[in-house]
C-alpha cells in the first residue's frame, strides 16, 4: 500500500434495518441507520466520528470492524473488501484493527483475571510469550504489575478502561477504534484516559478512529472529524476548522449544546494528578 492510498475506505455505505412486524397486517418498518456515507482514513490519522444518539455512529463502527454488513456500498481495509466477506475471511482485519468499547465492565469477562483478559487475543493468535507482553502493556497503560492477578470488579471504571485498552493493544494492531471510551467516566478520569490514548497512539504509531457525541472531546485527540446526523455525513474536515467555523447548522448545534472539557483538561494536564490506585 502506498502512503497516499487510504487505510480505510468507506464508499456510499447504506445500512437499513427492518423493525419486527407489529401485527399480521402491518409489516415491520424499514429504518435507515446510514445513508450514503463516504470517507477515507489514511495511516497515522486521528479520525473522529461525532453525532448524537441515533446518528449512526455505532452502526458505522460495526461496519468498519466487520461485525455487520452494509445494505449497499463498500468498506475496504488496505484495499481489501471487508463488506460482504464471511468471518472466516476477515483474519487480515482482526489482526490489524481492535476496538475499545464504551462499557469496560460489559466487555471484560468478570471470571477472568486481568492477565488472562489481556493475553486472550494473543493466545488466539498463537503468540508464545504472553506474560512478557502483558507486563509491557500494564506498564504502558499505567497499571502496576500486581494488577495482573486481579479481577475486573476490583478496579474502578477508569482502571477497567485501562485494562480494555491494554487488551486491544495486545496483538499489536495498526488501527485502534475507540467507541465512546470516556463517556461513562468522571470528568477528571476522562481527562486521564484521553491523554493516555493520545500518548499510546503516538507511542505505537497507531491510526485512531475515535467515536464520541462531544466535539470538544474529539478536538483533544483527533485531527479530522466527521459529523453524522440521522445516518448522513453532514460535515467532514480538519477538527480545528470544524470547531472554529462549522459549516453545517447541526454541527453548530452540537458545539452549542455540549459542555466543554477544555477547562477540566487544562486543570488535569498542567499539574501532576494523583493516578488511581488499584
Amino acid at each position: 500500500m502506498t502512503g497516499d492510498q487510504p487505510l480505510i475506505e468507506v464508499t456510499d455505505v447504506h445500512r437499513t434495518y427492518r423493525r419486527p412486524r407489529v401485527s399480521l397486517t402491518r409489516p415491520g418498518r424499514a429504518v435507515a441507520a446510514l445513508r450514503g456515507v463516504s470517507f477515507s482514513v489514511t495511516a497515522g490519522q486521528r479520525f473522529g466520528i461525532v453525532g448524537e444518539s441515533g446518528s449512526g455512529k455505532s452502526t458505522l463502527i460495526r461496519l468498519l470492524a466487520g461485525l455487520d454488513q452494509p445494505t449497499e456500498g463498500t468498506v475496504r481495509f488496505r484495499g481489501q473488501r471487508v463488506s460482504g466477506r464471511p468471518e472466516r475471511q476477515l483474519g487480515f482485519l482482526r489482526r490489524e484493527l481492535q476496538v475499545v468499547f464504551q462499557d469496560p465492565m460489559g466487555s471484560l469477562d468478570p471470571r477472568m483475571r486481568v492477565r488472562d483478559i489481556i493475553a486472550e487475543p494473543l493466545v488466539a493468535q498463537g503468540h508464545p510469550d504472553t506474560a512478557g507482553r502483558v507486563a509491557e502493556l500494564l506498564e504502558a497503560v499505567g497499571l502496576p504489575q500486581e494488577a495482573a492477578g486481579r479481577f475486573p470488579h476490583q478496579f474502578s471504571g477508569g482502571q477497567r478502561q485501562r485494562v480494555s485498552i491494554a487488551r486491544a493493544l495486545a496483538p499489536r494492531p495498526s488501527v485502534l477504534v475507540a467507541d465512546e471510551p470516556v463517556s461513562a467516566l468522571d470528568v477528571s478520569v476522562r481527562a486521564q484516559i484521553l491523554n493516555l490514548l493520545a500518548d499510546l497512539v503516538e507511542r505505537y504509531a497507531l491510526t485512531l478512529v475515535f467515536v464520541s457525541h462531544d466535539l470538544s472531546v474529539v478536538r483533544h485527540v483527533c485531527d479530522t472529524v466527521a459529523v453524522l446526523r440521522a445516518g448522513e455525513l453532514v460535515e467532514l474536515g480538519p477538527v480545528d476548522r470544524v470547531y472554529r467555523a462549522p459549516e453545517h447548522p447541526y454541527t453548530r448545534e452540537l458545539l452549542a449544546a455540549v459542555p466543554t472539557l477544555r477547562g477540566a483538561l487544562a486543570r488535569f494536564t498542567t499539574r501532576t494528578a494523583e493516578e488511581e490506585q488499584p
